[in-house]
């Protein structure tokens, strides 16, 4: 029997319940109601697969994905191209990302205490957003300490409230459980739903995640050891194990939240919702104020942690894959993740949106995902995994994950480019 525990897999539910999952489940209630909760199942079931064979290479060879792509790709050309990937799709796109979880982020510390006095910067028309500064300012302050359970902790603290703060609002917008039970049970495709079904599964299975899991697994787990037993290493295993049957199902459980209260409060109706800030300011005449400020707190606890948790995986992903060192305190480390949160700060208070860059990273995401997929079951079989390697039913179920990861990237490719 497998017990609850929290650890690094919830840095993987603060990664992929960002600002833009909240919007898209959001729109999802809002426009079909419950028929699409089955794609969620999916999402999450496929997030489980590709998590657990992450965090389990992270611990059985005590490296990232960045370290082991390295190692098992040794053709120059073909390494060439794997690092350039994973610097488009992970530190580029997380970069164009940053802004938006930023953005989300005072969107919800603007409804909870109002707006702040925006600060002129160099010019009269250049102004600087001061939640903005703030709340990247507070992800510098974590992520500098260099303290891996300590970020950890914080993650976990964000994700509880978070959850709480949703499932409060999906208890007082009085879901229609029949309809959650058929939705997530029964399949269905709306008219005009397809995209946006995929849209649903792409916020949960991204790639990023994948590096971010291997590294804090290696780092909760064998930091600073230089050989794991295979007792150490069973025991790790097992408490990963619980950890990703924890966190993981408990972001869908907040998604699918999220999903029902847009449902009780839009679908059907001739509102029109166009993000979560919408959904904030809606649930009030509806639903009164409490659940109006809990939409609002857990907007801002989703898109603070996705501020924390975005340059953090990208640091990890950028320096195991061009060989340095993986210290949080290194230089190139930090170096990393503070160019990230500049970024961030700066899309999102000077209210630039940056097409080109989130287009080029969603291209490279869209390629990435299926090519990271593949890598994760070479690895996952190869002989230094040892008796940890996968099983034939592992290998036939993350098979299938693949083709699904396959048709996301190439759905990302496609709506990037038209």
């Amino acid at each position: 029997m497998v017990k609850l525990k929290f650890g690094p897999a919830t840095l993987v539910a603060a990664a992929f319940i960002g600002p833009g999952t909240v919007v898209t489940a959001s729109l999802v209630g809002a426009n079909y109601g419950y028929a699409l909760l089955w794609a969620l199942l999916f999402a999450i079931a496929a997030t489980i697969v590709l998590q657990e064979m992450a965090a389990r290479i992270g611990v059985v060879t005590q490296q990232g994905l960045g370290e082991n792509l390295r190692l098992a790709v040794q053709q120059p050309l073909l390494r060439q191209l794997f690092i350039l990937l994973v610097v488009a799709a992970v530190v580029v796109g997380n970069s164009a990302y940053q802004g938006g979880n930023l953005t989300g982020a005072s969107l919800g510390a603007r409804s909870l205490w109002g707006d702040l006095t925006w600060v002129t910067f160099f010019r009269e028309d250049v102004r600087i957003n001061p939640w903005a500064v703030i709340l990247g300012g507070l992800a510098a302050i974590i992520l500098w300490q260099g303290q891996y359970k300590r970020i950890e902790k914080i993650l976990i603290a964000l994700v509880v409230l978070m959850s709480v703060a949703f499932l409060i609002t999906f208890a007082l917008s009085k879901p229609d459980f029949r309809a959650i039970l058929t939705g997530l049970f029964l399949p269905s495709v709306p008219a005009g739903a397809l995209l946006t079904t995929m849209a649903l599964v792409g916020t949960t299975v991204v790639p990023y995640a994948l590096f971010l899991h291997a590294a804090s697994a290696r780092e909760r787990w064998f930091s600073g050891e230089n050989k794991a037993s295979d007792e150490s290493t069973t025991a790790a295993l097992t408490e990963a194990k619980a950890d990703i049957y924890t966190s993981i199902p408990l972001g869908g459980l907040v998604t699918l939240a999220i999903i029902s209260t847009a449902a009780s409060a839009y679908f059907g109706s001739n509102e029109e919702i166009t993000g979560a800030a919408d959904l904030a300011v809606s649930l009030q005449p509806v639903f009164g104020d409490l659940a109006t400020y809990l939409t609002a707190f857990g907007l801002l606890a989703a898109g603070l942690s996705s501020a924390i948790t975005a340059p953090l995986a990208s640091a990890y992903a950028l320096t195991g894959v061009l060989g340095w060192s993986t210290n949080m305190r290194g230089w190139r480390f930090r170096a990393t993740w503070f160019c990230i949160i500049i970024i961030g700060v700066l899309v999102s208070s000077l209210g630039i949106q940056p097409f080109a860059l989130i287009v080029f990273a969603q291209v490279a995401n869209g390629i990435l995902l299926p090519l990271i997929t593949y890598f994760l079951l070479l690895v996952v079989n190869q002989k230094r995994m040892g008796k940890f390697a996968n099983t034939a039913r592992q290998n036939i179920v993350a098979g299938l994950v693949f083709m699904i990861a396959l048709a996301l990237g190439l759905r990302s490719i496609w709506l990037a480019l038209t």
